[in-house]
C-alpha cells in the first residue's frame, strides 16, 4: 500500500499545483484542506478554527494547525481509509511540522513542505504580482493587502523551514525556481 502524501506549506508556494499533478499522474486522490477548513469555520465555530480571527497570522496558524492535525490523523487512519480508491495527496496550508510530528502516523503518511523563506516580503510581492492569475485568490487583492500577506507568508515560511530542520522533515524553497522544484518532486514521487 502506498502511503498518503501531505503537501504542506504557505499559500502560493505550489502546493495545489504539485498535489493536482501527483493525483493525475501517480493515481492519488487529491484532497484540498482549504474547503474542509472553511466548512469547520462555518459549521463548527466552537472549534476555534477561524482564519479571520483577530489575532496575528502566527497565532492563527498555530491554532488551526493544532486543531486540524488530529482531524487529519483520523482522516488518514486505516479504519477510515478505503484502499480501493488509492492513496490521498492532501494539500494543506495550516499544518506545522510540530503538529505533524505530534499527531500524524508516519507509517501511513509522508509529508513535504513548500515555503518561500529565501526572499524579502518585497521580493515575494513582485514575484506574486508577476505570476498571479485570475484563478489565484491573491489576484484580486489590493497592493496593500497583497504586501501585508507577503510579510506574513515570509514570516511563516521561515518558521516552517526552521521547524522542518528541527524535526528532519523535507522542506523545499519555491520562491525562485518553483517549476523546476515541483518537477523534481513529481519525478521523485513517480519512482515510488
Amino acid at each position: 500500500m502506498k502511503k498518503h502524501l501531505i503537501i504542506a506549506g504557505v499559500p502560493r508556494s505550489g502546493k495545489s499545483t504539485l498535489s493536482r499533478r501527483i493525483a493525475r499522474e501517480c493515481g492519488y486522490q487529491h484532497i484540498s484542506m482549504d474547503s474542509i477548513i472553511a466548512g469547520f469555520e462555518q459549521c463548527f465555530p466552537e472549534t476555534g478554527v477561524n482564519t479571520n480571527a483577530p489575532k496575528s497570522s502566527l497565532e492563527i496558524l498555530y491554532t488551526i494547525s493544532g486543531k486540524m492535525a488530529p482531524f487529519l490523523r483520523a482522516m488518514t487512519s486505516v479504519e477510515e481509509y478505503d484502499e480501493q480508491n488509492g492513496p490521498m495527496v492532501i494539500d494543506m496550508y495550516q499544518l506545522l511540522p510540530e503538529d505533524y510530528e505530534k499527531h500524524i502516523d508516519k507509517t501511513l503518511c509522508d509529508i513535504l513542505y513548500l515555503v518561500t523563506a529565501e526572499v524579502t516580503p518585497e521580493e515575494r510581492f513582485q514575484i506574486q504580482k508577476e505570476f498571479d492569475t485570475p484563478q489565484d485568490y491573491s489576484y484580486y487583492l489590493s497592493d496593500e493587502e497583497r504586501m501585508e500577506g507577503c510579510h506574513y507568508l515570509v514570516e511563516q515560511s521561515i518558521l516552517i523551514r526552521d521547524e522542518c530542520k528541527k524535526y528532519g522533515l523535507p522542506c523545499y524553497e519555491t520562491s525562485k525556481n518553483r517549476e523546476q522544484v515541483l518537477e523534481k518532486l513529481l519525478l521523485s514521487r513517480k519512482s515510488f
